[in-house]
């Protein structure tokens, strides 16, 4: 729960694993580093802005899927006493979903930002004074240990945007069947999918004019010289943001503008110019496809609810 950890222990944890992981992506052939080190809190303030941005479709789209359809999308869960929502962030989206569910009493948000979660409780609790909110400080691709007091009770569990777009096939259904163990006897998910479009439509959202988005992608390396004794020159990469059509995939990068040397956890990097490295991917999904990883994961298909313009889709599984 959010009190459970030591804050001064989970945070050298977290700096540790920052820096294995920032070690081991950097050595590679192909470099990369993981996205989830995107949204430390100067990147989730700029994720925030992206949101806003009228390029970026998914949050708008999603937004109007919940608004216009909050009714029906309730309407089969009328049993759920316990709401979990992973990757929970600011929890907007969700009070549409806990305004509706009217046998709910407790919600878990899991979520790696401790202060995320104890401004969402605080606002939560304020607004609907019946709902007990359990935060989770924890890392959602995991296993979760939930309250044991909803063991049988039904659940329902939320992972709204586009958040499964960022791992594999394979890496989302293994995802998904860790969240049907979770959820289970019972339990459902509601899930945000964005869509297969125009490559000119899904390049835009990821490249804004303005850049809010290269901002974000380039404060990862900011993020490794506050945090790593980096010595990174952020004018020396760009941000690049390319449309796999093969594999449906959205993969942003940073790409060095030059030969340069940059140190990060005690160790030195190379990079010559025009190398990149990998720092997201958004894979984009039909329908039927995205229907086929949730039945490898143990999940039945249930409705599916998309926006007008047919750019995002929140789907219901049923475990």
């Amino acid at each position: 729960m959010i009190g459970s950890a030591q804050p001064a222990r989970r945070r050298e944890e977290e700096v540790s694993d920052f820096a294995a992981c920032v070690v081991r992506g950097l050595s590679k052939a192909r470099k990369s580093l993981p996205c989830r080190f995107l949204y430390d809190a100067r990147g989730s303030e700029l994720f925030e802005e992206i949101t806003a941005l009228p390029e970026y479709y998914p949050t708008r789209c999603e937004f109007e899927i919940l608004t216009d359809r909050a009714e029906e999308i309730s309407s089969g869960h009328d049993s759920v006493a316990a709401l979990v929502e992973f990757g929970s962030g600011s929890c907007r989206k969700t009070e549409i979903l806990i305004e509706r569910l009217r046998a709910l009493s407790l919600y878990i948000p899991i979520d790696i930002s401790r202060d995320a979660l104890r401004q969402a409780k605080t606002r939560l609790e304020s607004r609907f004074p019946q709902l007990r909110v359990s935060p989770i400080v924890a890392d959602f691709t995991r296993p979760a240990l939930l309250p044991e007091e909803i063991t049988r009770a039904v659940k329902l569990g939320f992972f709204p945007g586009s958040t499964i777009g960022n791992f594999t096939p394979a890496q989302a259904a293994a995802l998904l069947a860790m969240m049907r163990r979770l959820l289970s006897p019972q339990g459902a998910l509601i899930i945000g999918v964005d869509l297969k479009k125009d490559s000119k439509l899904l390049t835009r959202a990821y490249d804004d004019a303005e850049g809010v988005t290269a901002a974000f992608n380039l404060n990862l390396l900011a993020r490794i010289n506050r945090e790593l004794d980096g010595s990174f020159d952020l004018r020396g990469f760009r941000h690049e943001a390319v449309y796999d059509c093969a594999k449906g995939c959205i993969e942003m990068r940073l790409v060095s503008m030059k030969d340069q040397t940059a140190m990060a956890a005690g160790r030195r990097f190379h990079f010559v110019a025009d190398e990149r490295i990998h720092t997201e991917s958004s894979y984009k999904y039909t329908i039927p496809e995205f229907r086929r990883i949730a039945a490898l994961a143990g999940w039945k298909a249930g409705r599916v609810w998309k926006d007008m313009a047919g750019c995002f889709s929140l789907h219901e599984l049923v475990a």
